[in-house]
């Protein structure tokens, strides 16, 4: 991207909470942060240090498949960020430990709080049950007060070997250059631990997961499986899920929200794994409208079985979503987040003309087909965090009735 001058730089590595036995949950999460805390020549200090003289802005993220190091900064810094980022990524020393556990269990706790945020684990657990699909990525508190050094370096060292790991890179860049800072700094000789093989089937039947809390709203969310990343049906998928919930023109956000005025928040999204995924849709709404917020996600839910989209909708949706796509290839740190994940799932790398065509091809049919496939409400597990779990049921009975009685 020669217009820019600046890079993003990621570094990625195969493995995330779904690699995690029982016992072992959050601990990739907790290694995310343990990466900053120190390796044999900076401490966490000097780490933050270092990177701020480069006038670089570094973070981390931890996923059910997939863990990430970043950071963006001035392409003259590419060589010195690279040997930094590749030593914390491989060679962190674990100095903090104790004090980084307590900023880990308050994480858990803050999120423990945030019952926007908390609902869609819940939802996980409904539709996945005891797959590992279905825990949270920041884990357990119990595991992660107790599990010592050994363990956590026994992890690392297992899951973050070369075959496992991808660089990717944007902005105004050498490619041979980044490539021979990889064969230097990233060509570990470790075997490859590979995946847990646990498969992605969802339990046979929907479930309903209810967890209490004092709360202003009820924060709701209906979902099922969906399709895997490599799934060609992924672009109209993306095009379904625009026009239902996912952008401000969506039957969802028009009819729960601008219409009705019974939610702020209200919408859809979809998640994709390397073998499945899951639909979703979300509302929080108070007490006295949640039974009205279901009833009309129940009524679109419907109408997308009986009706479709309309051909205006299918078009703005196709339009919105080719915008997102064009906008995100502007920017470098998202532009280097795809083409890492791409290479990191052995997703086919298409360019930006590739992708908008393939949007441009999705049909009324594509749609309909998926809306039957996933979008049928009796096929749906539901889960809330809210006060009085008969309420919540209540409201379900609108969206699946045998939902309801389950």
């Amino acid at each position: 991207m020669p217009s820019v001058r600046s890079v993003a730089l990621g570094l990625w590595v195969r493995t995330g909470s779904r690699e995690e036995a029982p016992e072992q949950a959050g601990v990739s999460h907790f290694l995310e942060h343990l990466l900053f805390k120190g390796t044999e020549r900076f401490t966490a200090a000097g780490i933050a240090e270092y990177f701020d003289g480069l006038g670089a802005s570094v973070n981390a993220g931890t996923g059910k498949e997939s863990t990430t190091l970043h950071a963006r900064f001035l392409d003259t810094h590419l060589e010195a960020a690279f040997d930094l980022l590749a030593e914390m990524f491989l060679a962190p020393t674990y100095p903090e430990i104790d004090s980084e556990r307590e900023v880990v269990l308050e994480e858990i706790a803050m999120y423990e709080d945030e019952p926007m945020d908390r609902v869609h684990d819940v939802l996980a657990d409904a539709i996945w049950g005891e797959h590992p699909l279905g825990r949270r990525v920041l884990g357990s508190s119990e595991v992660i007060a107790s599990i010592p050094v050994p363990e956590i370096d026994a992890y690392h060292r297992s899951h973050y070997t070369g075959p496992k790991m991808v660089v990717s890179a944007a902005g105004n860049l050498d490619h041979e250059r980044v490539e021979e800072l990889a064969r230097r700094h990233l060509e570990p000789a470790d075997a490859d631990a590979g995946e847990r093989s646990d498969g992605a089937e969802p339990p046979a039947n929907p479930r309903i997961s209810f967890h209490r809390k004092e709360t202003e709203q009820y924060h709701v969310c209906f979902g099922g499986p969906g399709i895997a990343r490599n799934d060609e049906r992924r672009f109209a998928l993306g095009v379904l899920d625009g026009a239902f919930g996912g952008s401000t023109s969506s039957r969802l956000f028009q009819e729960v929200r601008e219409k009705r005025g019974l939610a702020y928040a209200v919408g859809s999204y979809t998640e994709q794994y390397r073998d499945g995924g899951q639909v979703a849709m979300y509302v929080g709404t108070r007490a006295d409208n949640v039974e009205s917020a279901c009833e009309v996600i129940g009524t679109e839910l419907g109408r997308l079985h009986t009706d479709g989209l309309s051909d205006e909708e299918l078009e703005r949706s196709k339009e919105h979503v080719k915008g997102r796509l064009v906008l995100a290839m502007e920017a470098t740190g998202a532009r280097a987040s795809r083409i890492g994940k791409a290479v990191l799932f052995d997703t086919p790398l298409q360019t930006l003309d590739e992708m908008l065509a393939k949007v441009d091809a999705v049909t009324a049919a594509d749609v309909t087909e998926l809306a039957e496939s996933f979008y049928a409400p009796a096929s749906l597990s539901a889960a809330c965090v809210g006060p009085e779990e008969e309420r919540f049921r209540a409201a379900v009975q609108s969206v699946s009735s045998s939902l309801a009685a389950a």
